[in-house]
C-alpha cells in the first residue's frame, strides 16, 4: 500500500466516525425506515466528499473541527440518499452496491424509497447543527455574509434542481435519444456528478474563512474534476478491466447510451481528462498544503483504473 492509500484511508475512517456520530438511532414506529437509511449510509466507500470537505477545511486553517463535522455528515447522507434512488427498479434497477446488496434488495422499494427521502430530509437537520458551534466567524464578502448560511445555501442548491438533481433529470432524458450532443454530456457531467464536489470543496473553504474569490476558484476546479473524472468513467466502460472494476463493462454501449468516448473517441476523451486534471491542480495548487493530500486525491480520482 502508498503513502497516499495510507492517507486516504485514514481521512476515509476520520469521516466515517464523524458520519457514524450523526446517525439516529434506529427506534420508535419509525424503526426500520432509519435502519434502512443507516444500512445505506454505512454500505462503505472511501467517503469522497466528506473527506474533500474537511482537507479544504484543513488548508485554509479552519477551527474548531465541530464546525464543519455536521456539513460532512450531511454531504455524505445526501450522496447516499442520490444512490439508494438510482439503484432503484424505477431508475437503474441495480441489485448490488460495493459487493452489498442494494437497500431496496433488503428492504423493498417502498422502503428504500423512504429511505432516501429520509436521508435528505436528515442531511438538513444535521447540516443545521453548524449553527450550535458557538465560534466566531468572519463575514463573508459574497452575496451572504453569514457564512453558515451561504455553507446552507451551498449545500441545497448543488444537491437540487440546479446541480445534482438537475443533472440526473438530464442523463434520463437523455437515454433513449438517438444521440445526446456534447454539450448535453457535459452539463449532465457538471450537474450529476461535479456539482457536489464543488459543494463539499466550496463549503470546506467557506467555513474556514476562505473570501469569494478563493471560493469560486474552488468551484470552477471541482468542477473541472467532476466532467473528467465522468469523461474516465466513459473511457473505463471501454478499456476498463471487469474483475477490477467490480461491474460490466461495455454497458454504455449495450445500453446505446451517447457518451463523450462515443462522440469524440478514445485518444480525444483521454487528452480531455488530461487537460480538464491540469487545469483544475492548476487552480489547487495556489493554495498552500493543496500538495500534501489534495492534489494527489484529485489526481488518484481522475487517473483511476476503477
Amino acid at each position: 500500500m502508498s503513502e497516499f492509500e495510507k492517507m486516504l484511508d485514514e481521512k476515509a475512517a476520520e469521516a466515517e466516525e464523524i458520519i457514524r456520530s450523526f446517525l439516529p438511532a434506529e427506534e420508535g414506529y419509525q424503526k426500520k425506515v432509519i435502519e434502512a437509511m443507516n444500512y445505506s449510509v454505512m454500505a462503505g466507500g472511501k467517503r469522497i466528499r466528506p473527506v474533500l470537505m474537511l482537507e479544504m477545511f484543513k488548508i485554509f486553517s479552519g477551527e474548531p473541527k465541530e464546525l464543519i463535522a455536521p456539513m460532512a455528515a450531511a454531504i455524505e447522507m445526501i450522496h447516499t440518499y442520490s444512490l439508494v434512488h438510482d439503484d432503484l427498479p424505477a431508475m437503474d434497477n441495480d441489485e448490488y452496491r460495493r459487493g452489498r446488496k442494494t437497500t431496496h434488495v433488503v428492504y423493498g422499494p417502498g422502503m428504500a424509497t423512504l429511505a432516501g427521502d429520509g436521508l435528505l430530509n436528515y442531511a438538513y437537520e444535521t447540516a443545521l447543527k453548524v449553527f450550535l458551534c458557538k465560534c466566531e466567524l468572519t463575514a463573508f464578502d459574497g452575496d451572504i455574509s453569514d457564512r453558515r448560511a451561504k455553507a446552507l445555501e451551498i449545500l441545497t442548491r448543488k444537491a437540487g434542481i440546479y446541480g445534482m438533481v438537475g443533472g440526473q433529470c438530464a442523463d434520463i432524458e437523455a437515454e433513449g435519444k438517438a444521440s445526446a450532443t456534447s454539450e448535453e454530456l457535459i452539463f449532465i457531467h457538471e450537474n450529476k456528478t461535479a456539482a457536489m464536489l464543488e459543494s463539499s470543496m466550496m463549503i470546506g473553504a467557506l467555513l474556514a474563512g476562505a473570501d469569494n474569490k478563493a471560493v469560486s476558484d474552488i468551484e470552477q476546479a471541482a468542477r473541472k474534476i467532476g466532467v473528467a473524472f465522468q469523461i474516465q468513467d466513459d473511457v473505463l466502460d471501454v478499456t476498463g478491466d471487469e474483475a477490477e472494476l467490480g461491474k460490466p463493462i461495455g454497458s454504455d454501449e449495450k445500453n446505446e447510451k451517447t457518451t463523450y468516448v462515443t462522440l469524440h473517441g478514445l485518444e480525444a476523451s483521454r487528452k480531455e481528462v488530461e487537460k480538464f486534471s491540469n487545469e483544475a491542480v492548476e487552480i489547487l495548487s495556489k493554495y498552500s498544503g493543496s500538495e500534501e493530500f489534495l492534489i494527489p486525491l484529485v489526481q488518484w480520482m481522475i487517473s483511476r483504473k476503477k
